[in-house]
């Protein structure tokens, strides 16, 4: 039976953004919802979005595989289209984009702030000398850091213009996290995945990582457990403790 890594024996720490660091999912919550509120009343769907639809087809996935999952979800079936495509063409990429047009402007209208706690567990690690990379579906990845002052932080990102770039596969396949863990230069039995969509810890299970730590921002906490999280928490500030003592071991050395 697999043993999981110890948090303070960590050589790396791979980070999802949205729900993790950052409380982008709520913006990415509302430009979902206004994308297919409107769309699928448009369409005269008997079925209106709620907030379950967000989280079970598009939390935690590539956009345009959170387009496709959803439209499935109402039997709804578009042409593929390109990346390019706008914002207004009635493809799976034109919805992505044009939901990507709504978060850009909640972003830039609102701006966002990190989870205090969060800030805390990612400061003890590197204090700790654990190295740090964020792994994202997001395109938007970039700003969102940046707006939210942690770029500066993160040794790398890993996002869906490195995954397209690179071919990879989006979450709950563990390929971009395999991929932040390889340009690290660190095996993954080394490294904890950290996330909050239940897509990204069955990822991270699936990456064979030393440990998938879990934050519960919603999905349930039996939810996380039963994708695959070795651990699950409230706020990462449970155990920035423990990142701490890390720190001061090292220092005896």
């Amino acid at each position: 039976m697999r043993t999981p890594l110890p948090l303070d024996a960590a050589r790396a720490i791979l980070y999802d953004l949205d729900g993790v660091l950052t409380p982008t999912a709520e913006v990415h919550m509302r430009a979902w919802a206004r994308l297919f509120t409107e769309y699928l009343a448009a369409r005269g769907d008997a079925r209106p979005y709620t907030d379950a639809d967000y989280f079970s087809y598009i939390d935690g996935r590539p956009r345009y595989d959170g387009v496709r999952a959803m439209l499935a979800s109402r039997d709804i079936t578009l042409p593929e289209g390109e990346p390019t495509d706008s914002a207004e063409a009635e493809t799976v990429c034109g919805l992505g984009n044009r939901k990507n047009a709504a978060f850009t402007s909640e972003l830039e209208e609102h701006g966002v702030a990190p989870y205090p706690g969060s800030v805390a567990f990612l400061d003890a690690g590197l204090a700790a000398g654990i190295r740090a990379a964020v792994v994202s579906s997001s395109a938007n990845a970039v700003p969102v850091l940046r707006a939210a002052g942690l770029l500066d932080r993160v040794e790398l990102v890993v996002d869906a213009q490195v995954a397209r770039a690179e071919r990879l596969p989006g979450k709950p396949a563990p390929d971009t996290y395999l991929h932040a863990a390889s340009a690290l230069g660190i095996a993954p039995e080394h490294c904890v995945v950290v996330e909050d969509a239940h897509s990204g810890v069955e990822a991270g299970a699936r990456g064979g990582f030393g440990l998938v730590l879990g934050v519960n921002r919603g999905v349930g906490a039996d939810t996380l457990t039963a994708s695959g999280a070795d651990l699950v928490v409230d706020d990462l500030a449970e155990l920035t403790h423990v990142l701490v003592g890390a720190s001061r071991r090292d220092g005896e050395d």
